[in-house]
């Protein structure tokens, strides 16, 4: 598998988490803002990327794009209104929970089928399981936080898809990971 190598500078991380504050701060406000312009061309590379918003530590949505269809940079702003406001899981965000947003971003690679599980890292590999309408998918750094393995880290993402835990030993199941630049 290719790496994803980005090699995004401080600035750079900086310009995409500015944007996702934008994104949420002028849907608040009720404004369209002119985005600032990418700082360097490798932002308009074609990636997917997930946008997760945090308060004190405790996750407030997460919302992300897996295909790479457009410049990453412009994902990163409709992920943030995503993540904001259209997490299921979670009320719309209020403007006085702005100031209080941990913002963090994961630019994903492209996706890989996985043919033998032994390809798969818990905490290096995020992974997407699919089932015809059904799929789910779990960021590389799940696994890393919860300290899973491979067989846990598969059943997790298998009931995120709402499918049974064992659902990867199936070979009607498609199983894809990928690689994500976190920050």
């Amino acid at each position: 598998m290719s790496s994803l190598e980005l090699n995004l500078s401080s600035e750079e991380k900086g310009y995409l988490k500015n944007l996702a504050f934008l994104s949420i701060k002028s849907a608040l406000d009720g404004t369209d803002p002119e985005y600032p312009v990418p700082p360097d061309p490798k932002l308009d590379a074609r990636l997917g990327a997930f946008v997760t918003l945090k308060i004190n530590g405790r996750l407030r949505g997460c919302i992300g794009h897996i295909l790479g269809d457009r410049p990453v940079w412009k994902t990163i702003i409709r992920m943030a209104r995503e993540a904001a406001f259209k997490d299921p899981r979670f009320p719309k965000l209020k403007s006085t929970e702005l100031e209080l947003l941990e913002i963090e971003i994961s630019i994903l690679s492209p996706l890989e089928q996985v043919t033998d599980l032994s390809q798969i890292e818990p905490g290096e590999h995020g992974l997407l399981v699919r089932k015809g309408a059904l799929s789910g998918l779990l960021l590389p750094q799940v696994a890393r936080e919860w300290g899973w393995d491979r067989s846990t880290f598969l059943a997790h993402t298998c009931q995120k898809a709402g499918l049974p835990p064992d659902c990867f030993e199936n070979d009607f199941v498609e199983i894809f990971r990928f690689q994500a630049e976190v920050f």
